[in-house]
């Protein structure tokens, strides 16, 4: 589905989220200081999960150029900027990667890759496995349910046992071990048209289920609200659920959530080098407003600072219940 269509579909809702943050004295919101630099270095990946909002999948063929990753390294460097959060599609699938991993170990105090676990059982990549251990990535694993049915539904068939492979391999290098300093971190994606449930609670089930049934083991659980956008905006449309899930994250408004948006502490940069203010507003064409300096090649930390937060009422979904963001629920 194109972008403009997805935004008109969001826009005749007859809902506003400017108008929500205005009842709660939030609008506009406005930037900080960028303490986390996201890039979405890859469209391709070797799965097509139902949910996804970036709409990735084995024909997409967007990669973030080397030019570009030095220029963030650049910037990671002569910053203080903490956290690189590394994303896609598959970022394993970018050639530069390995390259990227190593170069911007250096600089940054915290660095995340977000996987599908499954493509590090592919040949091609399976050195990767030891390319994080080497360098002491955070992997941020997605893994939609702790069952076999439900994770696949959204995944495919078979990607749940071979996320469940990875783990284990994984565990065996130490990551999700206590006290091995190697973080492992599993997301969470409702499969279906509602919130996801309160967050330790989850985490809680997803740790004694793993365990007693597989063994495995992993630090923390990020649960994630499914955003009306992309493959899931389909889904939602076509079966009927569209109206019924926009009012449920409208009527989930907290205002403490939208208190503490990931988009005020947060840079976005496309595989083009476009800015944005969050990934979701990348995957639908909302640049950020930082002046006339709209692309990475261009841009300086201190241009973030005090700008207005571009908005639609898909942003609903990071502020319903107990607030989402990639790191996981916003509000304990």
């Amino acid at each position: 589905m194109e972008t403009e269509e997805q935004l008109e579909i969001l826009g005749n809702t007859g809902i506003s989220f400017s108008e929500k943050l205005k009842q709660s004295d939030q609008f506009p919101i406005k930037t900080t200081s960028i303490d986390i630099l996201q890039l979405n270095i890859s469209r391709k990946c070797n799965l097509a999960c139902k949910h996804c909002h970036v709409e990735a999948g084995p024909d997409r063929g967007e990669m973030m150029s080397r030019e570009i990753l030095k220029k963030c390294l650049d910037i990671l460097k002569n910053s203080n900027i903490s956290t690189l959060d590394i994303t896609g599609g598959s970022p394993e699938m970018n050639p530069h990667l390995e390259w990227f991993i190593h170069e911007a170990s250096k600089y940054a105090k915290r660095l995340i890759v977000r996987t599908n676990l499954v493509i590090l059982k592919e040949e091609t990549y399976r050195t990767f496995i030891d390319i994080y251990t080497n360098h002491r990535v955070e992997i941020c694993a997605s893994l939609p349910h702790f069952s076999k049915e439900q994770s696949d539904r959204q995944r495919g068939c078979g990607s749940f046992e071979g996320a469940i492979d990875i783990i284990k391999q994984l565990n065996e290098k130490g990551y999700g071990i206590e006290g091995s300093g190697l973080v492992l971190d599993v997301v969470h994606n409702p499969v279906g048209a509602y919130l996801p449930g309160n967050q330790k609670a989850l985490e809680h089930e997803y740790k004694t289920r793993l365990y007693e049934t597989y063994g495995i083991h992993f630090n923390t659980l990020f649960c994630i609200t499914n955003m009306p956008m992309g493959r899931y905006l389909e889904y939602l449309l076509r079966t009927d659920n569209f109206d019924d899930y926009m009012m449920e994250l409208v009527n989930a408004f907290n205002p403490n959530a939208a208190e503490n948006v990931m988009c005020k502490n947060t840079l976005s940069v496309s595989w083009d080098g476009t800015l944005y203010n969050c990934d979701f507003n990348q995957m639908l064409c909302l640049p950020a407003k930082i002046g006339q300096k709209d692309n990475i090649m261009d841009f300086s930390p201190e241009d973030f600072k005090d700008k207005d937060i571009v908005i639609h009422n898909h942003c609903f979904g990071c502020t319903a219940g107990s607030g989402s963001s990639c790191q996981g629920a916003t509000e304990s």
